[in-house]
């Protein structure tokens, strides 16, 4: 009995570690920024916003005077959203599944002789759920504990509104889109 519990254990522990990666070797990692070659500024800027795009980011601010582009927030994707490319690698899939993430995205272009440098930072956040959203009172409370008053603006908002925690950059995506820049403009 205890030895087919061992077996079960070790099988377990081989599947998962080939699940995670970690027999695979690390990749190779790009510099950021990354230099590249390109005379054409509207070219280099419409590439990288393409990039962007199939990452499913949406741009919230570009201004090409300052070499800067921002996206909007993105929640992350989880194990069943193979065709979203923000979440990297199985554990960031797997966190994404298990808890609320989500990314930002800012990229900056600076002009260099015969190209451009694209710099790329990712941010990654966790939601703070305080209580559980199904016990939570509504977004409007009415307060019991005060004696009469004259104020007729009687509702209130949440004592603890909803927030996220900032947990970082996040290393892996930042690689994984400075490598699709570099990609996209090698060919």
């Amino acid at each position: 009995m205890s030895c087919n519990l061992l077996k079960f254990i070790g099988l377990c522990l081989l599947c998962t570690s080939c699940a995670s990666g970690l027999s695979q070797p690390a990749p190779m990692q790009a510099s950021n920024p990354i230099q590249i070659s390109g005379n054409n500024q509207d070219v280099v800027w419409e590439r990288i916003v393409d990039t962007i795009h199939n990452y499913k980011f949406a741009i919230a601010k570009e201004n090409k005077l300052d070499g800067r582009i921002e996206t909007e927030y993105k929640v992350g994707a989880n194990l069943l959203e193979p065709w979203h490319g923000d979440s990297v690698g199985f554990d960031n899939r797997l966190e994404s599944t298990l808890q609320s993430i989500r990314r930002r995205v800012f990229v900056s272009v600076t002009p260099i002789e015969g190209g451009y440098l694209l710099g790329v930072e990712a941010f990654k956040e966790i939601e703070d759920v305080t209580t559980p959203t199904a016990s939570a009172p509504g977004g409007a409370t009415f307060q019991q504990e005060l004696s009469l008053r004259r104020d007729l603006n009687l509702v209130e908002e949440r004592s603890n509104p909803d927030g996220w925690i900032p947990l970082g950059r996040d290393p892996a995506l930042e690689q994984d889109i400075l490598e699709s820049l570099q990609i996209a403009f090698s060919q």
